[in-house]
């Protein structure tokens, strides 16, 4: 069994696109997904499955759609390759100053050099970002949602979803206990 973290993108935000995370680890038990945990209310989930990551990917999604009538992309990472997006973080989150964050948006797919270089384009004031493979670093200087950065990376062309640092860190601990 390999453990996964799966990531909704865009459920439980501003009313739309409600699941109840109860009944989301429901689905995802009878669907065969073994130990499925969920954190918070935005889709974020940690479970131990014998299928690969593509495959486990298109049953979330297949799942969903027949028990909730969404389409509600998913984003999987491997415990393994979760854990290497935190260890390979190219910022300090224990130097962050008052109202900086860190964010990461897991990507569908690497980024193409056009998209890549539509988002460099961009005006983002002081943030930061670092692609690093199917994961976007965010170095956040002020609040998040009047970012510029965070507001264009749909220029990238490639599908994600964000996560704060808080979020994953406990999704790290969760792969951590289910590892052990």
């Amino acid at each position: 069994m390999t453990i996964y973290v799966v990531l909704l993108r865009g459920i439980n935000v501003g009313g739309h696109n409600k699941i109840k995370m109860a009944e989301l680890r429901e689905v995802l038990e009878k669907a065969g997904c073994k130990e499925v945990q969920t954190y918070i209310q935005s889709g974020n989930v940690v479970l131990a499955s014998d299928l690969d990551g593509p495959s486990l990917k298109e049953l979330i999604e297949r799942e969903i759609n027949a028990a909730f009538g969404l389409n509600i992309p998913v984003i999987i990472r491997s415990g393994a390759d979760f854990e290497a997006i935190l260890r390979d973080c190219p910022y300090d989150d224990s130097s962050l100053q008052e109202g900086e964050t860190l964010h990461v948006s897991m990507l569908s797919d690497v980024p193409t050099a056009e998209g890549v270089a539509k988002l460099a384009a961009v005006d983002r004031g002081i943030d930061e970002y670092t692609i690093i493979g199917t994961n976007l670093y965010m170095f956040i200087r002020n609040k998040f949602n009047e970012s510029k950065l965070a507001d264009s990376l749909g220029k990238l062309g490639t599908p994600g979803t964000v996560r704060n640092w808080k979020t994953m860190r406990k999704l790290e601990s969760m792969v951590q206990e289910l590892q052990a």
